[in-house]
């Protein structure tokens, strides 16, 4: 039978222009992925147990698949979400909903990434199908049965040279531990210090945050500079422990300063639970400047993703948690949100930061130009929304005039689908070839200057931007 996946799929459809994709392509395709940022839970991997089952892999905690079958009228109940661990009946099930529901997947980056794990390491080929549905899990439970799809089995072969991870602040990082120590593993497995909702007063349950912190940390946190020092020590700790950014995911971007008396004072009133939204506000926009700080004294890279309405659907949050598909996102503006940053940081030496948005219009607008004259900043992937084949073509196609491509992170999977990872680069480095290709064939790059930025694509860049 003819492969299921087209080998030229997302190159250019030009003939003239395809040939250099393909070459392009074939330089890169097998090269180490760097992954610096994700949420696959380390784990995973230390502990190196059996996958569940497919529907419990693939489907239940993956978002991306799980919003667009809601969105089609299928329950999250009938897709497992929430209801970890599933028996063999309710997976069976789970995966039938999605093979019932497969067409509306047409046109996606979803489906791409699912047809290449299913193909590619599982090897069922074919179109999903309520017929089919069956069969193609019985396949898949079959194999992950077999040692050689258990999860450090399957990082080896995915040639995942580094992954980092998303981590809170009171983390003992005892699974990064375990596997630094382990003499038969080799890859790294990096923490990322993400401190959100520390920085953030005003939701419930925030003071015993903050005392949880200080416990952690081993300082009083009943006062604005225990909370201060108390952050800086866990970032240490997580240096320590081979973490290289801290991330982080507001509302906005915005870094506006306040004076340390008025944090202080703003710290008390939180504490005390009398802060208003407005000073809850300010007081995170000043956390996020002295992150900024720290970074420079700790030298962590600093990275945002923000402007992202968490958990749109108050219901579906109270019934089935955070991270069940239902977050939109805002619009961003970062010039003057992040001149107080800038004004303070952004040229010096050792400072690191990456922006992310999902607002296609910032890229060519603000952050190329951001990125194009500090030497701190550089343009973050397409993110979440926007790591789609057209919107990364227009990722490339709005930075590349203003910042180059050296002044770009390299690809980021932001993934908790461990499966999907190689699917997710490899489209990064077919849609980045093709566009080399174009260049090439319009007489802007010589062929072996496009071959050398596919491959520092991959390589150099989230190295320098991660410092990896």
């Amino acid at each position: 039978m003819p492969p299921y996946l087209h080998p030229d799929r997302l190159l250019p459809a030009d003939p003239n222009v395809r040939p250099v994709a393909r070459r392009l392509y074939e330089a890169v395709r097998d090269l180490p992925i760097l992954s610096p940022h994700g949420h696959v839970d380390a784990r995973l991997l230390a502990d190196d147990a059996p996958f569940g089952d497919p529907a419990s892999l693939l489907v239940s905690p993956d978002h991306y698949v799980t919003r667009l079958l809601h969105a089609a009228g299928v329950a999250l109940e009938e897709l497992g979400v929430g209801q970890e661990p599933l028996t063999e009946p309710e997976a069976r099930r789970v995966w039938r909903r999605l093979c019932e529901h497969w067409t509306v997947f047409r046109g996606t980056p979803v489906r791409f990434w699912l047809e290449a794990e299913l193909s590619e390491i599982f090897g069922v080929t074919g179109p999903l199908t309520a017929e089919t549905a069956d069969c193609g899990y019985d396949r898949i439970a079959e194999r992950l049965a077999d040692p050689a799809y258990r999860p450090r089995a399957l990082f080896r072969r995915f040639g995942i040279e580094v992954l980092a991870t998303t981590d809170d602040p009171c983390d003992d990082l005892a699974a990064h531990r375990a596997l630094a120590e382990d003499p038969a593993w080799t890859a790294r497995v990096i923490p990322t210090f993400r401190p959100d909702r520390y920085l953030e007063p005003g939701p419930s349950g925030w003071t015993g945050l903050v005392a949880r912190l200080g416990e952690t940390a081993g300082v009083d946190t009943s006062g604005y500079d225990g909370y201060i020092r108390a952050l800086e020590e866990r970032r240490r700790y997580f240096a320590a422990h081979g973490a290289t950014s801290a991330d982080h995911s507001h509302a906005d971007p915005r870094t506006d300063p306040l004076t340390r008396s008025e944090a202080a004072r703003i710290y008390r009133s939180a504490l005390a639970g009398e802060a208003t939204a407005a000073e809850a506000t300010a007081f995170r926009r000043h956390m996020l400047l002295e992150m900024a700080r720290m970074s420079c004294e700790d030298g962590l890279v600093m990275t945002l993703h923000p402007a992202v309405r968490r958990d749109h659907h108050t219901p579906t949050l109270r019934r089935f948690g955070h991270d069940t598909g239902h977050d939109i996102p805002l619009r961003a503006e970062f010039t003057d949100a992040l001149r107080p940053l800038l004004e303070r940081y952004g040229t010096a030496r050792g400072f690191q930061l990456v922006l992310f948005t999902l607002d296609e219009t910032a890229f060519s607008r603000e952050i190329a130009p951001l990125a194009g004259f500090y030497p701190s900043v550089y343009a973050g992937a397409p993110w979440w929304f926007l790591d789609a084949p057209d919107a990364i073509r227009r990722y490339r196609r709005a930075v590349t005039e203003t910042a180059g491509f050296s002044r770009t992170s390299g690809f980021v999977d932001d993934t908790r689908a461990f499966c999907s990872i190689p699917a997710r680069h490899d489209m990064s480095r077919r849609l980045d070839c093709g566009f080399l290709a174009e260049l090439v064939a319009e007489h802007r790059l010589a062929e072996d200057e496009a071959l050398e930025v596919a491959v520092e694509l991959v390589t150099a860049n989230p190295r320098k931007a991660f410092k990896l």
